[in-house]
């Protein structure tokens, strides 16, 4: 590791992304930025969706019959594109099961372009358009190999529940109880430190190289149109990211395996990514254009937003 990557890499850091417009600071977001597994930061913080390539280990625990393609889908977030509903409904058809039995919820798809496409069509938005669709085919897909009940398997006393909270402690090395909530999808999700969420994707890359593999082969089926984690794989050698609501990311790379999480404390996505990728290109991880200036309406730069 360089200098200029061991000043960065102190095991855990509060940060700070500015907005500054002719001079002034107009506006700021202040995150966390954790490397490694290590330091004293036992603070908890919910893992939302980047708990989903976790969660899927459990596809390959019970041997589902899955390709590679539907793997990654189960993995991400995806953004309900085509190419999406696509696969989604081929995995319907290899259980033998039909959208009512997802408990997910509605809402329009991520993707803007999909958006517009429907709007066209005169289509309204499915459970299958849920950027969680893939992560609740697969826990169905669980539920069927092992004969438990399809329609309340996202109730937290559910087999199933308590075997993927079981697995991402596991996967983790978490060794207490830390708060656990309802996820936006209708199931429970954990709390943990950064520093066991960073250790979970080492652990994932070492004993479910399927699943880091099926990811990495398909990154825009895991998540698609304008998703950083699509954005970062598909722009990198051998990196794998994931990205969770409340500004939640975590980065791993395969090639040093090393990994860090950002959390932003207001949830900002657009500063999210800025530090995400910020971080990644001080790392010499790779190199990731981004645009951190501040514009107006007649693009005139008026400012720039800075990472401290």
């Amino acid at each position: 590791m360089t200098t200029k990557q061991q000043n960065i890499c102190t095991a855990v850091k509060d940060f700070c992304v500015n907005y500054v417009r002719d001079g002034l600071v107009e506006e700021f977001h202040n995150g966390v930025f954790q490397f490694g597994s290590e330091g004293s930061d036992l603070t908890p913080y919910y893992l939302r969706s980047c708990a989903k390539p976790l969660q899927a280990a459990l596809l390959i625990d019970y041997g589902i019959d899955f390709t590679p393609e539907e793997i990654a889908f189960c993995s991400g977030s995806h953004a309900g594109e085509d190419c999406h509903i696509k696969i989604a409904s081929a995995i319907m058809k290899k259980l033998k099961i039909d959208e009512s039995y997802l408990k997910c919820g509605i809402h329009a798809p991520l993707s803007r372009s999909m958006q517009d496409k429907m709007l066209l069509r005169g289509e309204k938005p499915s459970s299958m358009h849920n950027n969680c669709s893939g992560k609740h085919l697969g826990f169905l897909s669980v539920c069927i190999k092992n004969g438990w009940d399809l329609k309340t398997y996202y109730e937290p006393n559910h087999p199933l529940q308590i075997k993927v909270k079981k697995k991402i402690y596991e996967l983790c090395e978490v060794t207490e109880d830390y708060p656990v909530t309802t996820d936006g999808c209708g199931v429970p999700i954990i709390s943990i430190p950064l520093k066991n969420l960073v250790k979970g994707y080492k652990n994932l890359y070492e004993k479910y190289p399927q699943i880091i593999n099926a990811i990495m082969e398909n990154p825009y089926i895991y998540g698609g149109e304008d998703r950083l984690d699509t954005e970062i794989i598909q722009k990198s050698d051998g990196l794998i990211a994931k990205v969770g609501a409340g500004g939640l990311c975590v980065v791993f790379n395969t090639k040093t395996r090393e990994g860090f999480a950002v959390k932003m404390n207001d949830a900002s996505m657009k500063t999210r990514r800025i530090a995400v990728l910020e971080y990644i290109n001080r790392l010499d991880w790779a190199e990731i254009k981004y645009d951190s200036k501040i514009r107006t309406l007649s693009d005139k730069i008026v400012g720039e937003i800075i990472l401290n």
